[in-house]
């Protein structure tokens, strides 16, 4: 065991006695302790965080005296957190005398030392850390992962409030467990997302004209709207800082990844940049409200334009970027001494014509923006969903502004070409493989009690990685077995990982970049005898996703206006989920690609779109499930119409048999299961086939065998049986 000291409210550093002096009064006072601070990569003495405490009213006195006795009083008083390899649990008790905190934590103490010493010469009362990046991207990379490194919590959302004597994370119901394993009794949890939560905090907690301080780049319009209109009232002041206060003290923080930018190959693009180009100056010139230019933020917005992929980010494809596009004129802020000469011939750089790009260094997009507009006659169209308060803030008067939730690059890349359909939906049955022999290898495996959690996950990454095109995850795989699969969003770690067994449920949450497409996938097995519950939670999971899967709605339909349909058999008794009911998808791109998908801020479904449908329910403590497909919007045709749409599954893996109650599936729902199944069994067959894979091959006809439809008669159900078996019995033949 190890012991930490959590900083005082009431204590600053004064580190005034010297690190021997204090190893002494520590060792006599607690003989059972260390004298030294696990900070989990690095040690620092104890002197520098406990016995160079002292009350701020005593810190500048020269007496050794008073010191030594501070120190005293330090040590008897406030050592009390107690951090071990192994102990009682894996969550943090900051009640229990001394608290218990688990392996997992991270001592923040200097860090938030730091920090303060940082805000007090700014007049900060109080500071704002999100979990983003400068283009609010959901997956950051390293060099910008702030709120993980000042709390320790690293969960993809969450927002950290630090004052001179208080920390404070707020984030939502799927990350309450992961916070209170890696967050040590410096923090306190606010089990809530909304901006009106922290404000109301904010406003408790600081007095009236004080400053409230925030990285610009870090909030996007809306956010800092929503923090502005509740705290200015009050008079708080919200005050943007564009240099960051932790990249201040982060002496360790990442470099910029060396990788450089590239380019799609031809034969995975219908468009090249020059249409794309034209297309959205088409939509500028058109716009009733005469826009001049756009500015494109986020990340994936530049990287579709120009056909480019990049690798600063985790798990998706992108690099650091801006864009500024009018109707005669391409910038492009990037870090310009990693673009390859083969680049800029392909970006036509050297030159100044409607259709050459004129490359800028990154860091210099706020200096030229604000020397832009200072051209008279400009309007500049901006998505505030990504545009970040640092660049808007920037642009004014008024008359220079257009404003929509998305920009026209965001909306037209939600609707693909025909080549993009085709290419990922290629690059979903290459992944129905990995996954198919991934689950074949786990009911082999599982049986003999030698895998776990860890070793699933590398494995359904390894058998991607061979398939053509691979590129990597597309996000870090949710393997979680028993009560871990009942947090949505886990991801085994070594303290974490669950050993695999036929008695527990399996959820598996994993998806990969292909070089013509990204996927996304989820499948709930059991390889025992699961309960009637569990069997009846699955099963009413399954239908939710079929329901929403087989619905049929004209375009222009809202995601959000057929989301219960993936909720009513939960509803129906009494269960639910606690996340969103789907994403959209790209094209070697983003696995959450907004603004597609069934929530509220999602755009109308078109032709074309890409989606997830992901339903699931989770009993905490003892198990999750979760069912997800990626489908794509297609056209239909009704009794009495042509003009309508459905859903195309193209994720193309058997659900688990043993856990489908087939009694309470519809006649409907099973004929759209076993449809269903024979698209998996004439695409990806053939696929299986081709790489040689025939135990891989047996074990998918024999899991997409058809269900006998209640009320069919026996002549109809045995034709359709042996319809079914019969290319796998031609198989065997030959």
């Amino acid at each position: 065991m190890r012991l930490v000291a959590e900083e005082h409210p009431d204590l600053h550093l004064s580190c005034s006695l010297n690190g021997s002096d204090c190893a002494t009064i520590h060792t006599h006072t607690h003989a059972r302790t260390h004298t030294y601070l696990q900070d989990r990569d690095t040690r620092a003495p104890l002197s520098h965080s406990v016995c160079g405490f002292a009350w701020s009213r005593w810190s500048k006195m020269s007496s050794s005296g008073w010191i030594l006795a501070v120190c005293l009083v330090v040590l008897e008083v406030s050592i009390h957190a107690v951090w071990a390899e192994e102990g009682p649990g894996s969550e943090r008790n900051c009640s229990a005398i001394p608290p218990y905190l688990p392996p997992t934590a991270v001592n923040t103490t200097l860090r938030l030392h730091h920090l303060r010493a940082a805000m007090k010469p700014l007049n900060i009362s109080a500071y704002i850390i999100p979990a983003t990046d400068a283009h609010l991207s959901e997956y950051i990379a390293p060099r910008d992962a702030r709120l993980a490194w000042i709390s320790g919590f690293t969960g993809s959302a969450g927002t950290a409030v630090v004052t001179q004597n208080k920390a404070v994370l707020w984030t939502d119901s799927r990350y309450w467990i992961q916070a209170e394993r890696q967050m040590d009794c410096n923090w306190e949890l606010e089990r809530d997302v909304s901006i009106r939560s922290i404000t109301n905090w904010l406003i408790k907690e600081i007095a009236e004209g004080d400053l409230v301080g925030f990285d610009p780049f870090l909030f996007s319009v809306d956010t800092f709207n929503s923090y502005n209109s509740n705290l200015a009232p009050a008079d708080r002041i919200l005050q943007s800082f564009p240099d960051n206060l932790v990249d201040k003290i982060w002496t360790d923080r990442p470099p910029l990844p060396a990788d450089k930018p590239t380019r799609l190959p031809d034969s995975v693009i219908e468009r090249t940049w020059p249409m794309k180009v034209e297309e959205i100056r088409a939509q500028i010139s058109t716009d009733p409200y005469k826009p001049t230019a756009v500015l494109l933020s986020a990340l994936d917005e530049t990287a579709w334009l120009f056909n480019l992929r990049g690798n600063d980010v985790p798990y998706n494809p992108f690099f650091y970027s801006y864009t500024l596009l009018s109707m005669d004129e391409i910038w492009l802020f990037v870090h310009t001494e990693r673009i390859t000469e083969e680049l800029k011939v392909y970006l036509n750089s050297s030159c100044y014509l409607a259709y050459c790009v004129q490359l800028i260094e990154y860091s210099h997009v706020r200096t030229y923006l604000a020397n832009y507009l200072l051209r008279p006659g400009l309007r500049v169209w901006v998505g505030t969903e990504y545009t970040n308060q640092a660049l808007y803030e920037l642009i004014t008067p008024e008359e220079k502004l257009l404003t929509s939730t998305y920009s026209p690059v965001l909306t037209t890349k939600a609707v693909k070409d025909s080549t993009e359909q085709r290419i990922l939906k290629e690059a979903h049955v290459r992944d129905a493989v990995a996954v198919i022999q991934l689950l074949v290898w786990l009911e082999k495996k599982v049986p003999e009690g030698t895998e776990t959690e860890i070793t699933a996950a590398h494995f359904v990454d390894e058998c991607r990685s061979k398939q053509k095109n691979g590129r990597g995850p597309s996000f870090e795989t949710i393997s979680a077995s028993g009560p871990n699969a009942a947090l949505a969003h886990y991801s085994p770690t070594k303290e974490t990982a669950r050993k695999l067994t036929v008695d527990e449920m399996y959820l598996v949450d994993s998806g990969g970049q292909y070089l013509d497409g990204t996927t996304d996938i989820t499948r709930t097995v059991h390889w025992g005898v699961p309960t009637n519950f569990q069997k009846e939670a699955y099963t009413r999971v399954l239908m939710g996703n079929i329901d929403i899967s087989r619905t049929i709605f004209p375009p222009g339909t809202r995601g959000v206006n057929m989301e219960m349909l993936g909720r009513r058999a939960l509803w129906e008794i009494g269960l639910n989920y606690g996340h969103g009911t789907g994403h959209g998808v790209g094209n070697y791109f983003g696995v959450h690609e907004w603004p597609v998908g069934f929530q509220t801020n999602n755009i109308p479904f078109q032709e074309g779109m890409f989606t997830s449908i992901e339903p699931g329910y989770y009993k905490e403590n003892d198990f999750g499930i979760r069912i997800e497909d990626i489908v794509l919007t297609v056209p239909v045709t009704t009794k009495h119409g042509n003009n309508y749409l459905t859903f195309e599954t193209v994720s193309l893996v058997p659900y688990d048999r043993n856990l489908i109650n087939t009694t309470l599936l519809s006649p409907e729902q099973l004929h759209w299961l076993n449809t269903y199944y024979e698209t998996i069994r004439h695409v990806v067959g053939p696929e299986l086939e081709r790489q040689g894979l025939k135990v891989e091959y047996d074990w998918m006809m024999k899991h997409t065998a058809p269900f006998l439809i209640a009320g069919a008669s026996a002549v109809s159900s045995f034709t359709l049986l042996v319809t079914a078996l019969f290319p796998a019995l031609l198989h065997h033949l030959l």
